[in-house]
């Protein structure tokens, strides 16, 4: 709190003005703030003002201050790197024709030993304007911090023109069998899109019974935006709901594994039997 008090109390364009201009050899504290704050207003920096920044802070004859300058020079290279990157995956979405409504969809917890299976159907603005309008971080839900991924489900969700979150429960997963719910809850996650999509991109394989053109990419939430957005919404939402039956549960660690069977969650069952969200079909071997 008192740091971002002193942040608000500097005057950040007298500094700039003095480090371009050279007027006066600035202190180390102040300038190591100053770069604090073009990281952080990044999206309002200039291109063109940050290599006369990083210029400056190299060339001083001081060397924390020539670290300055080699730490903003690799964080914005990693932020265009970044850019980029999420480009190619909006471009990506964009290259399967003139649609106007692009639908990723994706699935989590076709493997766990208890609670439902979750999809998610997001459907992106892919006609932005401004690499601000792009989300940055996006990609497969595994390779994402939990930090982040809650982070980024908001985003999503806030920024999307349209989302649908669908579940299908352990005891339908009993009656109908994992594979025939995995292609259900895509497919109803798709259709309850308040926003029908033109064309609907599903990860590894197609959706069966869906009465909209599909597309099926290998390793899709590494490629498309829209996949990888969907894959998002859909792991923070599990978990999040598996995180309130561990209240009910506590026993079993759901709000560590998810219900996926770790020697804890097995061990677990062992001792103390099966509760309610239990994939029976999936216990056969265990019980």
């Amino acid at each position: 709190m008192n740091g971002e008090r002193l942040i608000m109390d500097i005057d950040f364009n007298e500094i700039e003005e003095s480090l371009l201009g050279g007027t006066a050899k600035l202190n180390f504290s102040s300038l190591k703030l100053y770069v604090s704050y073009l990281k952080e207003s990044f999206f309002n920096a200039e291109k063109e003002k940050i290599c006369k920044v990083t210029e400056c802070l190299s060339n001083d004859s001081r060397k924390n201050v020539q670290s300055l300058g080699e730490s903003l020079d690799k964080f914005f290279i990693k932020k265009e790197n970044e850019i980029n990157r999420v480009r190619e995956m909006y471009s990506f979405d964009k290259g399967f024709g003139n649609y106007i409504y692009v639908a990723g969809v994706d699935e989590v917890g076709r493997g766990p030993l208890a609670g439902p299976i979750a999809a998610a159907s997001v459907v992106l603005n892919l006609k932005y304007k401004e690499y601000t309008d792009l989300i940055l971080g996006v990609k497969d839900s595994k390779k994402l911090s939990s930090k982040l991924r809650e982070e980024l489900s908001e985003i999503i969700k806030e920024r999307a023109i349209a989302y649908n979150i669908a579940l299908i429960n352990n005891n339908e997963i009993d009656e109908r069998g994992i594979a025939w719910c995995n292609n259900e809850v895509l497919r109803r996650a798709v259709k309850g899109l308040k926003v029908p999509p033109d064309i609907v991109l599903s990860d590894g394989y197609a959706v069966k019974n869906l009465d909209i053109h599909n597309e099926f990419i290998i390793k899709g939430d590494a490629k498309s935006a829209s996949i990888a957005c969907a894959s998002i919404i859909a792991k923070v939402y599990r978990d999040n709901l598996m995180k309130e039956y561990s209240k009910l549960y506590p026993q079993y660690g759901f709000d560590n594994n998810s219900g996926y069977g770790t020697n804890e969650h097995i061990e677990a069952i062992k001792k103390c039997g099966v509760c309610k969200i239990h994939r029976m079909s999936f216990l056969k071997n265990i019980i």
